[in-house]
């Protein structure tokens, strides 16, 4: 098994751990960090939607948390919708954060289509790595 099948494994198997009992609509994310190693989170929502966090954001924030400095692909993935399943957009701005311009996005849907994005189509003209240069 390849990184590529490895990370949408490792979403999908995530997804049934989410927490989505108002909208039942799961989701389930897969990190791989620079080093090799895969991270994982899922939704988890709240009463209050505004509350909820999202998958991406949950598995990036993990990843950090154990000393994760860079991202080289995050897969997305819910077994609750049929198409790929792209980031929202607070999501494309945290993976960013993370990212170089030609990480990969990995956006799948139950019906085992996936659509690969770089993180510069997906985000484009990211004038907040520019920062960094200063």
């Amino acid at each position: 098994m390849n990184n590529k099948e490895k990370l949408i494994s490792a979403a999908a198997e995530a997804a049934l751990k989410a927490y989505a009992p108002y909208s039942r609509f799961r989701v389930g994310a897969a990190v791989l960090a620079d080093d090799g190693t895969i991270y994982t989170g899922v939704n988890v929502e709240n009463r209050s939607y505004g509350l909820t966090i999202c998958a991406e954001r949950n598995a990036i924030a993990h990843a950090v948390s154990m000393g994760m400095k860079a991202v080289k692909a995050v897969a997305i993935y819910s077994p609750d919708s049929k198409e790929p399943l792209p980031p929202c957009g607070a999501c494309r701005q945290v993976i960013t954060e993370f990212s170089a311009p030609d990480a990969v996005v990995i956006c799948c849907g139950s019906n085992e289509n996936a659509v690969e994005i770089p993180v510069s189509e997906l985000y484009p003209m990211d004038s907040l790595h520019n920062l960094k240069k200063f």
